[in-house]
């Protein structure tokens, strides 16, 4: 599914599209050309072709003044595109577990798989302060396909905020994942950390806040 939808997609262009559009909850074109630093026309081109494809579809922003944008954003199609570590085999796997073991053999695996992921990420984690580790993180998660970003907002509040979730069958299978998320970044950046979620059109997104 994926290699053929990566061959409809191609030029590396639209893999740019793509991407920027995965880290919001929407653009307009004008935004989203300035983002990629590409024409009005070559944006737009490109946003009409992804959604004759079914990997865009638009919506209608609100404003106070004036008439609606125009936004495009990505389809549950295109999650298709983006990595994935899970699947199918391993929530049968840690179901079978629970089966033969008892209600709590799902949790004791994923407790053991979160904190090998975590001494992983120790080892190659930087910094002093909290703030220098989240930074550090955001970028390992990045690596690890979870589309991470670092913020930090007027007031000095230091945030995650991840786009994508490789694991998001087993999350939404196993509510537990949330919370061992949450653990393992207070473990990681030294400090007490918020775990929030939301999901716009089937769009996932997690902001981890440092306290």
């Amino acid at each position: 599914m994926k290699q053929r939808l990566l061959q409809q997609v191609g030029r590396s262009a639209r893999l740019r599209v793509l991407n920027e559009l995965k880290r919001t909850q929407g653009l307009c074109v004008a935004d989203l050309a300035e983002r990629i630093g590409m024409s009005y026309m070559g944006a737009k081109g490109i946003c009409l072709d992804l959604e004759k494809r079914g990997l865009l579809d638009t919506w209608r922003q609100p404003q106070k003044i004036g008439r609606p944008h125009l936004l495009y954003r990505l389809t549950q199609r295109a999650q298709d595109l983006f990595p994935t570590e899970s699947n199918s085999l391993t929530i049968d796997t840690l179901e079978a577990a629970r089966k033969l073991y008892g209600p709590t053999a799902p949790d004791k695996l994923l407790l053991l798989v979160f904190q090998k992921k975590a001494e992983e990420y120790l080892s190659k984690l930087k910094g002093e302060t909290p703030a220098e580790r989240a930074k550090w993180l955001a970028r390992l998660r990045d690596y690890d396909g979870y589309m991470s970003e670092c913020e930090t907002d007027e007031q000095g509040v230091v945030r995650i905020v991840e786009h994508h979730s490789p694991i998001l069958d087993i999350l939404r299978k196993f509510p537990l994942v949330a919370k061992l998320e949450g653990d393992m970044f207070q473990r990681l950046v030294g400090t007490l950390v918020e775990r929030a979620e939301t999901s716009v059109s089937g769009l996932y997104s997690a902001t981890f806040r440092l306290l």
